[in-house]
């Protein structure tokens, strides 16, 4: 009986932790999607900067990179998530661009 209790016990907490892992994670990557967009927003009223609109990344696109403004924070994980680079072109607009990256947070992996 003790080792049925075991096993029960070990299959929910596997199933509770798969379930946290994955749907947790899209939460935080939109709120920190979010507070991106909210900032940069923020940064061009402040700055009589035309809001940005949200480009995503198709291999082969030809970028106009003048100053980098912002990157979304990658530590925070270790798979694959999305993350948001703000920058400026040559004549002075701002872009978001949306791409998928690994992060940078894994501990003891290849």
């Amino acid at each position: 009986m003790k080792a049925l209790n075991a096993i029960a016990a070990l299959t929910i907490m596997a199933i509770s932790s798969a379930t946290m892992a994955e749907g947790g994670a899209d939460r935080v990557y939109g709120r920190m999607i979010q507070a991106n967009e909210q900032a940069i927003q923020e940064y061009a009223a402040t700055n009589g900067k035309n809001r940005p609109e949200v480009v995503h990344y198709r291999y082969g696109m030809k970028f106009d990179i003048a100053k980098v403004v912002a990157n979304t924070p990658t530590g925070s994980s270790c798979g694959v998530m999305p993350a948001q680079m703000t920058y400026e072109d040559s004549n002075g607009n701002l872009s978001i661009l949306e791409y998928r990256v690994t992060g940078t947070g894994c501990r003891n992996q290849n």
